[in-house]
């Protein structure tokens, strides 16, 4: 079976959401403030609520 480098990079991106790896967000989640978060990981103050709600339904 060939691997492409799409599907690899699909395969390593398993984890993400918005580009970011989720057990580190939960991790600096319970110690940061949202702001803080958003300037962390580059996200917008939107794509930080929407993570949140995202991680709370899973």
């Amino acid at each position: 079976m060939r691997a492409s480098e799409k599907g690899m990079k699909i395969q390593s991106m398993d984890s993400r959401l918005f580009g970011v790896d989720f057990h580190d967000f939960l991790q600096k989640e319970q110690h940061s403030t949202p702001v803080e978060l958003a300037s962390e990981f580059g996200l917008t103050m939107r794509d930080v609520k929407n993570l949140k709600k995202h991680l709370e339904r899973a």
